[in-house]
């Protein structure tokens, strides 16, 4: 193995854009994470956990930010898109802590982006 790495240049997120995201797996983790009644897992356990919820839901709010990016200005799913997405920001922000609540809210959050992501990708509906 070489001690070199390559770091690629990819400011508008075209690598990023062009990976699907590995939606079911998350999913599956975000439905048994939310019917927890008493766990009783180590607090790096949950940390673990946390750890992969957020980086998915990192990946899924740069899907949302896309497809909110190429509506319309005046599509009022970018705005409701923009909303989601600056509550997810502040989320994010907050430490991980090695608790099952901590695991539970990155778990909702996981839901809430892809309600919105959903949102965003199905055709709009054209009153007649």
């Amino acid at each position: 193995m070489s001690d070199t790495h390559v770091v690629l240049y990819d400011p508008r997120g075209l690598i990023e854009a062009e990976l699907p995201l590995d939606r079911v797996p998350h999913e599956v983790l975000v439905t048994a994470v939310l019917a927890w009644k008493n766990p009783d897992l180590a607090p790096r356990d949950y940390e673990q956990i946390a750890l992969q919820l957020t980086g998915h839901a990192r990946a899924v709010a740069a899907d949302v930010r896309r497809h909110a990016a190429a509506l319309p200005k005046n599509d009022g799913r970018g705005a409701l898109a923009e909303v989601v997405l600056r509550e997810a920001d502040g989320r994010l922000s907050a430490p991980l802590q090695g608790t099952a609540c901590c695991v539970q809210n990155r778990a909702r959050l996981v839901r809430a982006l892809y309600t919105r992501l959903d949102r965003l990708t199905e055709p709009v509906q054209v009153a007649t």
